[in-house]
């Protein structure tokens, strides 16, 4: 089994576990459909959050560096909802689950995604497993919707050895449509290193 340590050192990730957030506050449906409150969250984060465009694109024009993916686990897990948010229900199973990191051209990790697909279509969209998730769509020219169902903020000792930050930490979770069908549910979260380009998180 397949275990990613930090720079510094200490064991994050394993092909067992995944590391979801201890919520301290979560804005559901409302939040998503309205904004999150501004005491809480700037503008520019909100932006990022809860805007329907690509991460990786979003990361890539705010770093102006090219963002890669590391692939720290990609496991069948079957039948089951291994913790994930509700809207796995909504994709079909067996169900394969991919954890990355997101990472600028200078190494620093910018964000933690994993995501859950119908095992038996997988190597149709990610046919090479080291691209971003949209990368390997838009090569496809598939057309997407991005429906985001949940902002959040809350605390895992795990990303904070990886981010090199205290938490807590925003994250969002989303499906992604495909005609007409759930395609992927995609859980994310951002480290506070992307305050030097999007100002504090909280006002």
């Amino acid at each position: 089994m397949k275990t990613y340590r930090s720079p510094h050192g200490n064991a994050l990730i394993d092909g067992l576990n995944w590391p979801r957030l201890s919520l301290s506050w979560e804005g559901g449906a409302s939040a998503v459909a309205s904004g999150v409150p501004r005491n809480l969250l700037s503008p520019t984060w909100q932006v990022l959050l809860l805007g329907d465009g690509s991460t990786t694109r979003h990361l890539q024009l705010l770093t102006g560096e090219e963002i890669s993916v590391d692939v720290l686990d990609m496991s069948l897990i079957g039948l089951e909802t291994d913790g994930a948010p509700e809207p796995i229900e909504e994709v079909p199973g067996p169900r394969l689950r991919r954890q990355v990191w997101l990472k600028d051209g200078s190494g620093h990790y910018l964000a933690y995604a994993a995501s859950w697909w119908e095992a038996s279509h997988v190597d149709e969209y990610l046919s090479n497993r080291k691209l971003p998730i949209w990368s390997s769509l838009a090569d496809l020219r598939m057309e997407l919707y991005r429906d985001v169902r949940n902002v959040f903020l809350g605390d895992a000792a795990q990303l904070e050895s990886a981010f090199g930050y205290s938490g807590p930490f925003w994250g969002r979770y989303y499906l992604f449509w495909h005609n007409g069908k759930p395609l992927t549910l995609i859980y994310e979260v951002f480290s506070p290193y992307l305050e030097r380009y999007l100002g504090f998180s909280k006002p």
